[in-house]
């Protein structure tokens, strides 16, 4: 099962700053791949995905071994994961970047949003995109992929260690997107960076507002000076940033 857990004030911080924050503050600690590459929201969401990974591996279909009849089983390990993967986590599918079958489709996911599911990630693609696209889940692939996921990919191992969009993910591993994407945030390090973050995003918001103003953004952004830092610190006193 997934280790670790997501403190409530952390994932209330994690719920209001975004992908591209997130990034710079990851970078700003030496982290500079955690963004998943070609995956993109399925929907405009209202609010961030938040949760802990929960991971579902494939390998290249082997058809001696991947046909229809493996549904039927009871431990085929895609089933077990919609099944397993526990609330308020995210399913986070390894199709090793190949959108040519679908990962999954509008039943498994309906299933996993009943059992409060946070998200659904696949660097590959998903089928019945229409109906998953209007359900009260946030889910992100590269493209829709109406061929059943039988055809290139066999689920092979739930909850270790896979790729996503060339972004290694561990269990536990924390997820948020938005609606640019998804960001990959180690465990460990999930309440620094949620408290940096949310850090630069009052600073952004700052900013954004002296921009549209008029100001010129040499020694605003970022703050090279005395001034623009005490005219941030009376703006965060202000608004109770």
């Amino acid at each position: 099962m997934t280790t670790g857990k997501l403190r409530p004030e952390t994932r209330e911080r994690l719920m209001a700053v975004s992908a591209a924050t997130l990034c710079t503050a990851l970078f700003k600690q030496g982290l500079r791949n955690q963004f998943i590459q070609d995956v993109r929201p399925l929907a405009q969401y209202a609010e961030n995905m938040v949760g802990l990974a929960y991971t579902l591996r494939y390998i290249p279909a082997r058809e001696d071994l991947n046909t229809i009849s493996v549904f039927q089983d009871a431990t085929h390990p895609q089933r077990v994961g919609v099944e397993e993967c526990p609330s308020e986590h995210v399913m986070v599918i390894d199709s090793r970047k190949d959108p040519r079958a679908a990962s999954a489709g509008s039943i498994l996911v309906a299933r996993m949003m009943m059992r409060g599911v946070a998200g659904v990630i696949t660097d590959g693609g998903f089928r019945d995109t229409p109906e998953i696209a209007g359900m009260n889940i946030p889910c992100y692939h590269n493209r829709p992929a109406a061929p059943t996921n039988l055809t290139q990919h066999q689920a092979i191992e739930l909850n270790g260690p896979i790729g996503c969009g060339d972004v290694a993910v561990f269990p536990g591993d924390v997820l948020v997107g938005d609606n640019e994407g998804v960001v990959v945030i180690p465990n460990h390090m999930a309440d620094d960076i949620a408290h940096e973050a949310t850090e630069m995003t009052a600073f952004e918001d700052f900013v954004a507002e002296k921009v549209a103003e008029g100001d010129g953004i040499i020694g605003l952004y970022p703050a090279t000076t005395e001034k623009t830092r005490d005219e941030f610190a009376a703006w965060r006193k202000k608004n109770s940033r």
